[in-house]
């Protein structure tokens, strides 16, 4: 009996977004090696990726397989149609199916990338293929409330502010505030 895989993609003008495969672990690499120093707090900059090796990362591929098949998390790499560089991330978090159908946008894209558009291009089709294939009805983006540059960003394709979640995630050892903004299928 053949694995099943999840396989969904979706493209832009300049964009490939899709789950990663074992043959991306170069062009991963080399996006997160490339990155600059870090640019803010919410920016992690350059990163130890020593531990990082073909091996681990073949392994971090099927954990990615398992999490989707699993409905908990979509995990997908953003990748540039020309050259198959590695630009980043966007992933979609399970919060609750049956009668919600509610989940969580993340994204990253690396800093060496920042200021082209790249964000607002693969969040945009990456939340139609949400609602579309992934049979969400409302997505929602958790923000630290200093984070500018991810509000304009959510912002930009679409998504509405509701409200401030007041010690919502555990990050850097304490409670911290987060804007929630959100979106519903049409």
């Amino acid at each position: 009996m053949e694995n099943k895989k999840f396989e969904y993609k979706v493209e832009t003008e300049r964009l490939i977004i899709r789950p990663l495969i074992n043959e991306d672990y170069e062009f991963w690499l080399n996006g997160f090696e490339n990155r600059f120093p870090s640019q803010n707090r919410h920016d992690l900059g350059k990163l130890d990726m020593s531990k990082c090796t073909l091996e681990w990362f073949h392994s971090l591929v099927e954990k990615h397989q398992e999490l989707a098949l699993s409905d908990n998390t979509y995990i997908f790499g953003i990748f540039n149609k020309l050259d198959g560089n590695h630009i980043g991330m966007i992933d979609f978090s399970t919060l609750a199916r049956d009668d919600f159908q509610w989940g969580r946008i993340g994204y990253t894209v690396h800093n060496q990338y920042w200021r082209n558009g790249y964000g607002k291009e693969s969040v945009n089709v990456s939340l139609k293929m949400a609602f579309q294939q992934l049979d969400y009805h409302r997505i929602e983006a958790h923000i630290n409330i200093d984070n500018t540059p991810s509000i304009k960003l959510i912002e930009s394709v679409g998504m509405d502010f509701e409200c401030m979640r007041k010690g919502f995630i555990y990050e850097n050892n304490e409670w911290t505030d987060h804007l929630i903004y959100y979106k519903n299928a049409d």
